[in-house]
């Protein structure tokens, strides 16, 4: 292999657009590294989603120097970047722009400080820096090829291949600095998704371009002893838009319960109901081809439907600009789920962006939502805490003034927007909102992805789990037992409206049938039901006092 002593634009570009499609063969694992084993595990899908983005823009640079190439990238990368994860990467490539800025190429001592400043750039862009995480896989690798630059190593692949190395070993350490970590028994996912990316941009430049079309990634495991088994590597396949396809398929001897289950991973959001003789299928999919395709086999097809979500997405956000007067301050929220989507909506969102658990929008789609709206003010309610930093970076990419209320639950934007007043203005507004927070309480209820134990609770993998605050605190053999569990171990007496939201998949009974047991335990506490159809999450669950 010949040595490699400088790296101009175009390669940057393809070393990266390697490590782009090597990173997504292992999203779905990285996923799976979620400390807490519920289902909205996201870090590789968001970093994926980022990286897209990040390439998608490196390909339209005109500049083909170094410099220009990595502008490009930070600039794709700031308006793809999707979740906390997503936001850290594009202050990695904002970054190795700086390091790179006005070169046309660079050496090994470039690369190092490309990448030390990469490490900077990240620590900076994050209020209250953690280690243990990205953050820490990505100083460790720049102190290595700073220390690789510095012993006279001119050849940019054996520093990279010192870099991939330390890389690894960093994800390995990460449950010796973070508990949270060593209890769950996984190694740091975006950590995982660095060490990834630069080893995609290794053997790029080694020349293993086919080798990668035939292996996947390797998951770093801890460097401890661990006291839980094995995180299993769920798969996620979990579609941000894509396309929502629909169709009637019309034969004879059709096996609708068959057909679901060989569409089951296929996609999203998919209902499959019929006889033998007609079929009606619906799902959200990446490739409605494929879909097609293998539907043409069973029979005719009839009613053939298929919408591209991402214009669904942005025409909605017209037409809730068009419904809407023009107002002093308006305020856009993120929700999923048609029932959530209709609550904040009638309770004044202006726009309503879809989007939340394994679907966090990009600084893009929040822009374009801010853009939209009828007001040069504008206040955003997150309603995740994995967008809240997403958010934060529309400020610097619009001329209307920006306030980013840190709602990290839908309970939170609830009361937000119920404490918006339309007499006053735009400062105190927002103040009010963020005022309101602390005055409900969030119980989610999901199922388990995975066997683990986390603050001291054994947890079986599909056991139901419920988090008080994001908090993980309470797992048990049904959803009202949960439920019940949680709402023990809170002084209710405080407590006025709790409202249950419901979600995809619960049928209304089975909601009702909790209602009336909560009802039962606390007689005088005013309990209100709405059809939420949030996924991943069986109920969402506000107490307010």
């Amino acid at each position: 292999m010949s040595k490699v002593n400088t790296i101009a634009g175009q390669e940057l570009r393809d070393m990266f657009s390697a490590a782009t499609t090597w990173l997504e063969k292992c999203s779905a694992d990285i996923d799976a590294l979620n400390v807490f084993p519920v289902p909205d595990g996201d870090t590789g899908t968001n970093m994926m989603l980022t990286m897209r983005s990040t390439m998608e823009e490196a390909f339209r640079a005109p500049d083909h120097s170094a410099s220009g190439v990595a502008h490009a990238m930070a600039k794709g990368a700031l308006m793809g970047a999707r979740g906390n994860s997503g936001v850290i990467l594009s202050q990695i490539w904002r970054g190795m722009a700086q390091g790179l800025d006005g070169k046309e190429a660079f050496d090994s001592s470039g690369l190092a400080e490309a990448l030390q400043k990469s490490a900077e750039v990240a620590y900076n862009g994050v209020s209250n820096p953690v280690e243990g995480t990205m953050l820490t896989v990505m100083k460790d690798a720049a102190k290595e090829a700073k220390a690789q630059a510095g012993n006279g190593e001119k050849d940019i692949v054996n520093l990279l291949e010192a870099v991939v190395n330390a890389a690894g070993d960093s994800v390995a350490r990460t449950p010796r600095l973070l508990k949270v970590l060593k209890d769950a028994g996984v190694v740091d996912a975006g950590g995982q998704g660095v060490y990834t990316i630069l080893e995609g941009a290794l053997r790029y430049l080694k020349g293993e371009t086919e080798l990668m079309r035939l292996r996947k990634p390797q998951m770093i495991v801890s460097d401890m002893p661990l006291t839980v088994p094995l995180p299993q590597a769920i798969g996620v396949d979990e579609i941000p838009y894509g396309y929502c396809t629909e169709f009637m398929i019309k034969g004879e001897q059709l096996d609708p319960d068959a057909l679901k289950k060989r569409l089951l991973k296929k996609g999203e959001s998919l209902i499959v109901v019929g006889d033998d003789t007609s079929v009606r299928v619906h799902i959200h999919t990446l490739d409605p081809g494929m879909i097609v395709q293998f539907a043409t086999k069973l029979g005719t097809l009839h009613q053939v439907s298929i919408r591209n979500m991402d214009e669904q997405h942005q025409d909605f956000v017209e037409m809730q600009k068009e419904r809407m007067p023009t107002t002093d301050t308006a305020v856009v929220v993120v929700a999923s789920g048609q029932g959530l989507m209709d609550v904040f909506g009638s309770l004044g969102a202006v726009a309503v962006i879809p989007g939340g658990q394994t679907m966090n929008p990009s600084t893009k789609d929040i822009l374009h939502a801010v853009e939209s709206v009828p007001s040069e003010n504008v206040i955003i309610l997150p309603n995740n805490k994995n967008i809240v930093s997403t958010a934060r970076q529309v400020q610097e990419l619009t001329e209307k003034k920006i306030k980013v209320v840190p709602t990290n639950t839908i309970p939170q934007g609830v009361v937000a927007l119920l404490a918006f007043d339309y007499e006053a203005d735009f400062k105190e507004n927002a103040e009010l909102m963020e005022k309101a927070l602390s005055t409900v309480k969030t119980i989610e209820v999901t199922r388990s992805v995975r066997a683990t134990n986390i603050n001291g609770i054994q947890i079986r993998k599909r056991q139901p789990i419920g988090l008080l605050d994001d908090e993980l605190i309470a797992a048990g053999d049904t959803d009202i037992d949960v439920i019940k569990t949680i709402l023990s171990e809170l002084d209710m007496e405080k407590a006025e409206v709790l409202t249950i939201y419901y979600g995809e998949g619960i049928e209304a009974s089975e909601a009702e049938t909790i209602n009336n047991s909560i009802t039962e335990m606390f007689p005088n506490l005013q309990v209100e039901l709405i059809k939420g159809d949030q996924p991943h999450y069986s109920y969402i669950i506000s107490i307010e006092e």
